[in-house]
C-alpha cells in the first residue's frame, strides 16, 4: 500500500480546530500530523481523513456514528473514531470533537516513557560471546 500525502487543507483544518491547551504534544503518527496528551495518542490526520479518541457516547452522537480508524486492513483502533464528512464540512464540529478527544486522552494515565535497551557489547549475540 503506496504511502498517501494528507490534503492541505484538511492539515490546516485539523491545526486551526485544535483546542488551545499547553498540554499537547504534536508529532507524527503514521506520517501525519497527530496530537498526544501525556504520551496518549488524542487524535490526528491518517490519510485524508481526520480521527479523534472518543468515548462511546460521543461516538455515537456524530452523524453515521462514526467509522472505526483501520490504518492496516482488518485491524481496527476501536477507542479512534474517524470524523465523517458531515462533521469534517463544519469547522466549529470538528473543533467539538477534538476538544472532547483531548479532554477525554487527558483523563488517562500519563505514560511512561520506555527505557532504552543497551546495546549488546561487541562481540555478544543473543547472549553468547565470540572470541
Amino acid at each position: 500500500m503506496a504511502w498517501e500525502k494528507a490534503p492541505q487543507g484538511l492539515i490546516d483544518l485539523f491545526d486551526e480546530s485544535l483546542p488551545n491547551d499547553p498540554r499537547l504534544a504534536r508529532r507524527k503518527m503514521f506520517g501525519y500530523p497527530a496530537v498526544f496528551v501525556g504520551g496518549n495518542l488524542a487524535a490526528g490526520i491518517f490519510r485524508d481523513r481526520i480521527f479523534a479518541r472518543l468515548s462511546a457516547e460521543d461516538r455515537a452522537a456524530l452523524p453515521g456514528g462514526g467509522g472505526y480508524l483501520e490504518p492496516l486492513p482488518g485491524r481496527p483502533m476501536k477507542a479512534y473514531a474517524v470524523l465523517p464528512d458531515d462533521t469534517l464540512a463544519d469547522e466549529e464540529a470538528v473543533a467539538q470533537v477534538l476538544a472532547q478527544a483531548v479532554a477525554l486522552t487527558a483523563a488517562l494515565p500519563v505514560k511512561e516513557k520506555k527505557q532504552k535497551r543497551k546495546p549488546l557489547p561487541m562481540g555478544e549475540v543473543w547472549g553468547s560471546t565470540y572470541p
